[in-house]
């Protein structure tokens, strides 16, 4: 991922230092499971301990051997065995490259996700807080773009606090399933080492071990990684696409934050673009993108082949990285939004009042009308009000016999009242929040 989207814990987490880090840690773990096996006495296992270690000059020792071997494992082992010397000879003992790469690729995807899950529990705390600070701000809730009922504008956030509780469900379930490791050899049959190994191993770096893998850590656990991310990207898009259309001039309901010395155009300077939201909406669909190679990575040839590995290390870190990028841009909009409930209000106004047509529909089949005969009561005074300049739509209803012979002014009245659309607010927040 490029500089630009790239904060610096998650970066640091899909770095090539980082990664070699994690190579390390497999091989120690697996001279540890071989010391408590006998194979490596302790004097050579403190020594392989104390003297491998994962610097600059390391990585780029790595990538000098890399040029000569073509095969970085290869060149990450004789980098760090070097370093020891004589009992150098025990790291990647009895292993295949897979074992390290594989069982490491686990630390990091682990930690990936703990700092994404740390960050969605910050992006709920904020939804909460502007469900409850926007509770009573009465907007006009919209269907296909257009006028619907009223509703409150916290409610939006209620809606999507609901569905980042199910975000971060899938991410805690991505890094159970990602956390396994294999320690069992060229093609999982432990043909050159113990199945205790693995067990030992893999307890000392905190994973589980694959029931059964082949040559590689099965990609269906990448793919559901990959899949939780591009679901939650998704659900950030969702509210940055919400904020792009409260923003536009025609609307100016709600808007994101826009920063002293903030310019929006180089031509126009009156200009406040979403810049932030179509932003998020962008990489969202890089993200997005990246979850498809991850599912075809999952069918491989026989025991293995290599053609997951080029794309995982373009898309895993550039969708982890991506990601964090988002859910911190959405964090600090939704915490600074710019709200403009007058123009909520003014914006009801525009359709008439044709948004009480669902409680006199309901009101005349109560009355004893059938329920097409009142639809086609309500729908032609609803087009004559809109049609009619300086008519609203209760004037209209007034002014019909069909409807005055059955509903009197004062149950119109009592129609007409916004309150009657707002009466459940509670229900509904008392299931989202009760147990948050």
């Amino acid at each position: 991922m490029i500089k630009r989207y790239t904060r610096e814990k998650m970066g640091y987490i899909w770095s090539e230092k980082n990664k070699f880090q994690k190579w390390l840690d497999v091989e120690i773990a697996v001279c540890k499971a071989w010391n408590k096996l006998g194979k490596i006495s302790d004097d050579a296992l403190k020594e392989i301990i104390e003297k491998t270690h994962i610097d600059d000059q390391t990585v780029e020792k790595i990538h000098e051997l890399d040029k000569i071997y073509n095969h970085d494992v290869l060149a990450f082992v004789t980098a760090v065995a070097q370093q020891v010397g004589e009992n150098g000879r025990y790291i990647h003992l009895g292993l295949t490259s897979s074992d390290v790469i594989d069982t490491a690729l686990a630390l990091i995807m682990r930690e990936a996700l703990d700092l994404l899950i740390e960050s969605v529990d910050e992006l709920l705390e904020i939804l909460k807080e502007n469900a409850f600070r926007y509770k009573d701000t009465v907007m006009m809730g919209r269907t296909h773009g257009v006028h619907a009922e009223p509703m409150v504008f916290g409610l939006k956030f209620a809606l999507w606090y609901e569905e980042f509780k199910r975000n971060k469900k899938r991410l805690q379930n991505a890094k159970e399933t990602v956390s396994v490791g294999t320690i069992s050899g060229a093609v999982g049959t432990y043909s050159n080492i113990p199945p205790q190994l693995e067990e030992l191993t893999l307890a000392e770096l905190g994973l589980k071990p694959e029931p059964v893998a082949n040559q590689v850590i099965q990609r269906d656990r990448h793919a559901e990684f990959m899949t939780a991310m591009a679901i939650t990207a998704s659900s950030l898009e969702k509210i940055a696409v919400e904020i792009r259309h409260l923003q536009r001039t025609e609307v100016l309901e709600a808007q994101e934050p826009f920063k002293k010395g903030q310019r929006g155009s180089s031509a126009m300077p009156h200009k406040r673009n979403p810049i932030t939201c179509e932003r998020i909406t962008g990489l969202a669909r890089v993200i997005r993108a990246n979850a498809i190679p991850a599912m075809e990575d999952i069918a491989l040839w026989h025991e293995r082949d290599i053609s997951h590995s080029s794309v995982e290390r373009v898309i895993m870190p550039d969708s982890a990285i991506a990601l964090d990028y988002i859910l911190h841009l959405t964090k600090n909009v939704l915490k600074e939004l710019v709200v403009y409930p007058e123009n909520m209000r003014k914006n009801m106004d525009k359709s008439k009042g044709l948004y009480f047509s669902s409680k006199v529909l309901v009101a005349l089949v109560e009355k004893g009308l059938s329920r097409d005969e009142a639809y086609d009561i309500v729908q032609r005074n609803a087009m004559k009000a809109w049609d009619t300049e300086g008519l609203m739509f209760k004037d209209a209803l007034l002014q019909d016999p069909d409807v005055t012979s059955r509903l009197t002014k004062e149950e119109i009245d009592k129609i007409f009242n916004v309150g009657e659309f707002l009466k459940n607010i509670d229900y509904i927040y008392k299931r989202v929040f009760e147990n948050s």
